[in-house]
């Protein structure tokens, strides 16, 4: 097993340029890759910080959406295919509402979610804050988590009327509650906890369970 995970993380893109199916047809299910202007762009594993945040926030919203019948949320790596644009981006974590949850394919999102969290890496730094900010903002993705557990930083940024993003101000305790998955909150200082809360805590929180 440890023989295929080093395969994977190896793993040579095409050469030169390809067009969006052919990227398909050489990404799998464990492959971290995007499509940008063509060409294929490699992404780092996450640190156990990333992940063990990601997998908190998947559960929570996960279940939260689902008790709900709100929608659907995913996890990376699965590609969303951004509208107008020659990008093909893996989020960490995006959430589509139930009226659109016939745009997620077998292999992709084809159009913009609603909602997307990317949790900063020192490598994604760059590419979280200006790269994917605009491309996530002129694709009308209405909601844009950016979560950095090394910094401890939190920032929830919200589509405007004029079709660019404002920070959103949390509310008395640090807590931000989305415009776009009704009635769920978050209360940043979860993120930090250490170890995280349990999801089921957080959850009789929400009045899920």
């Amino acid at each position: 097993m440890a023989t295929e995970t080093t395969e994977l993380t190896q793993r040579v893109p095409p050469a030169g340029k390809v067009t969006f199916e052919e990227f398909l047809d050489w990404c799998d299910e464990d492959t971290w890759a995007e499509w940008v202007d063509g060409e294929v762009i490699m992404t780092s594993p996450a640190s156990k910080d990333h992940q063990d945040v990601g997998s908190f926030l998947e559960k929570v919203l996960g279940i939260f959406v689902e008790v709900h019948d709100l929608g659907k949320v995913m996890r990376a790596p699965f590609v969303m295919r951004l509208p107008g644009q020659a990008r093909g981006r893996e989020p960490d974590l995006f959430f589509v509402r139930r009226e659109r949850v016939h745009l997620i394919g077998k292999t992709f999102l084809d159009g913009a979610a609603e909602m997307v969290v990317e949790i900063i890496s020192p490598e994604s730094i760059d590419r979280d804050r200006e790269d994917k900010f605009g491309e996530y903002e002129s694709a009308g993705v209405r909601e844009y988590w950016l979560i950095d557990p090394d910094r401890r930083s939190a920032q929830f940024y919200e589509l405007a009327s004029d079709g660019r993003y404002r920070l959103a101000a949390l509310e008395d305790g640090g807590v931000y509650h989305s415009k776009v998955i009704p009635g769920f909150w978050l209360r940043v200082d979860w993120l930090w906890q250490t170890p995280l809360p349990p999801a089921l805590e957080v959850l009789r929180a929400l009045k899920v369970v």
